[in-house]
């Protein structure tokens, strides 16, 4: 299973990434709104949850690293952000009460899971009813960057993950050439 290492972290932002996914505009088009509450699970080095603080109200940064939210909290303490709460996690508990939340964002993190189906409950346990789960993944074909070919995620995986649990898909996105998006509704 190929995992993200922590010390590849300085990968997470750059020029390349900014210039795809702009990090305030993605939440946008993924639907995130002020009202929201938003769990950025597998959040790295934040690169969704400073803009997520942006926009809404309450953001969990939730990660497995110790290293990643680290450099969360230092980024939330230099812009004086007091909106996102730190939350280390399991790999299938996500430390964070029933109902919780009603903006779960996974980007480039699922396909690093083996009981994907688990992690999903999971999400849906601190998920009111009526929220998203936005999910940003690989394309599967090959590319100059990113996990080999054979650890990513279809669309069609996803979609079939979505439906076996009942979600709903309400979105589909492409970012360039390399990245897709869906979200569910719980």
């Amino acid at each position: 299973m190929h995992k993200f290492q922590a010390k590849n972290r300085k990968k997470l932002d750059n020029e390349w990434r900014r210039n795809i996914m702009p990090p305030k505009e993605t939440l946008e088009k993924l639907g995130l709104t002020k009202n929201d509450i938003v769990a950025d699970i597998g959040c790295g080095i934040g690169y969704f949850t400073i803009p997520a603080s942006e926009i809404s109200d309450t953001v969990y940064a939730m990660d497995i690293s110790n290293e990643m939210l680290e450099d969360v909290k230092e980024k939330s303490s230099e812009l004086n952000i007091d909106n996102v709460q730190i939350v280390k996690t399991d790999e299938y508990d996500l430390k964070i009460e029933n109902e919780s939340v009603s903006f779960s964002i996974l980007v480039n993190v699922l396909h690093e899971i083996e009981d994907k189906k688990r992690l999903l409950k999971e999400i849906i346990r601190i998920s009111k009813k009526g929220s998203k789960i936005a999910i940003i993944e690989w394309d599967k074909k090959v590319t100059e960057m990113g996990p080999p070919v054979d650890h990513r995620l279809s669309k069609e995986e996803i979609e079939n993950l979505f439906g076996y649990l009942k979600l709903e898909v309400k979105k589909e996105l492409e970012f360039e050439d390399c990245f897709y998006g869906i979200v569910g509704i719980v």
